[in-house]
Formats: C-alpha cells, structure tokens, sequence
C-alpha cells in the first residue's frame, strides 16, 4: 500500500574528492573541513529612537545613531545627531555627523554640522564642515589628536589655585 522513499543515490565519486582526502599539506582538507571565511561585514549602527531617553553614559568601538534624548556622555567611532535629537554632554568620536541639538563639548577627527545643527560647546576637532544655517555657539580648536582629552587649561586672568604647602 504505501511504499518506502528511496534513499538518494550517492553522487559519482570524482578524482577531485580523491585528492581532497589526501594529507598532502598542499591540498586543501574537505569542503566540510575547509569554509572560507567570509569577509566580516561591519555591524548596523544602533539607534536610538526618538521617543527614547537616556540618562547615562554610552560608549562603543561602533556606531550610533542617536534620534531620542541622551543625557550622558557618547564615545563612539561613527556618531551620526539625529534632526529630533538632543544630547546634553560631551560626544566623541572618530566621525561626528550633527543635524540635531548638542549641549556640550564635542571631539571629533572628523565634525560636520549640517544646516539644522545645533550646538552649544566647544569643538575639538582634526577637520570640520558647517554648514550654512547650522547654528553655534562657542569656539573651534583644531587639534592633530582631538580625542585625546587633555586637561582644561584655566582661562587667562583667572586665579591660580597654589597647591597647599606640605606639613
């Protein structure tokens, strides 16, 4: 009544799967042994979305994408400001991209503040693009390393605070 499939035939046996059984170290190991590895491919970038706010620090070797509201300090290698983005504190990052709002000191090897930019700090930067209607408020240093934080120098005119003599 009901009849057993067959079991596929096996495939010809060829004289390249002869040598791919050889331990000859110039001949590669099976196919099942031997998988090419694939280029690796670069992770997607994480996004923050805009009806979400953090209160925090974030930091990756990656890329964000930042659409809500971020309180904290971002270290990144690719950090792209979305337009209904708002981050209050200090951005760094290999690349900056910024077409949203930035209260705080950006470093960046590379800046760009497109024309709905906004930022209130200073930028500290290798290269920088502004775009016309971008909006800024504070000044623009140019360094050979920007993501090296370096210690805040005391504007001129200002005290020096004398270190306490020793007891």
């Amino acid at each position: 009544m009901f009849s057993k499939p067959k079991p596929p035939e096996p495939a010809a046996k060829t004289e390249a799967d002869d040598r791919m059984k050889s331990n000859d170290p110039g001949v590669p190991a099976r196919a099942a042994e031997y998988t090419p590895s694939a280029p690796k491919s670069k992770p997607s970038a994480s996004i923050l979305s805009s009806d979400l706010t953090i209160v925090g620090n974030l930091k990756t070797t990656g890329d964000i994408q930042v659409e809500g509201t971020v309180e904290g300090d971002i270290r990144a290698h690719l950090l792209t400001i979305g337009e209904t983005a708002t981050v209050k504190g200090e951005v760094i990052a290999d690349d900056v991209i910024i077409n949203g709002r930035i209260m705080g000191r950006v470093r960046g090897l590379k800046v760009r503040l497109t024309s709905t930019a906004r930022v209130e700090g200073d930028i500290i930067h290798k290269t920088i693009a502004i775009e016309s209607g971008a909006h800024f408020e504070g000044s623009v240093q140019r360094q050979e390393d920007p993501l090296q934080a370096k210690p805040a120098l005391a504007p001129p005119g200002a005290p020096r605070k004398e270190p306490e003599p020793a007891k």
